[in-house]
């Protein structure tokens, strides 16, 4: 009986030290999840009164580089496989003249969609603390 609770034991933490090491992108749930939060991440977005300017009079194939830049992002940056090819976030957001009040509505927004994703608290957090640096290179205006 003792071994076999000891055996027990040994595989538990064996399993939990496994998980411990995966990726954000795997617990957070893959490409998929990855995908399906860049989906309502931008829908927040383009619909918010102040910030949707930043969507209007795109293509539909902008739209949807602009979607798989976002993915893409997201995916290199949780330790995915995916290859961002986009432009550095300096370049891409130079002349949008982004205010400090409208990056606090879009963090808003993501923290909006994790909530809805129900992202635990810890992802939730490596999520914004692997944001939070952007600023410095989207945010143009006081």
């Amino acid at each position: 009986m003792t071994r076999t609770i000891v055996l027990f034991a040994v595989m538990l933490f064996t399993t939990m030290a496994v998980s411990a090491q995966d990726s954000l992108y795997k617990r957070l749930g893959g490409y998929d999840a990855l995908a399906a939060v860049t989906d309502d991440f931008i829908g927040r977005l383009a619909t918010d009164k102040s910030l949707g300017k930043f969507f209007v009079g795109l293509s539909n194939d902008s739209k949807a580089k602009v979607r798989q830049h976002v993915i893409d992002f997201l995916c290199k940056g949780t330790g995915g496989p995916c290859a961002y090819t986009g432009r550095d976030m300096k370049t891409v957001h130079t002349g949008l003249n982004i205010t400090k009040k409208e990056w606090d509505a879009g963090v808003k927004h993501l923290v909006a969609t994790l909530d809805k994703f129900k992202v635990p608290m810890k992802e939730k957090g490596e999520v914004l603390a692997a944001v939070g640096p952007l600023e410095k290179d989207i945010v143009e205006k006081p």
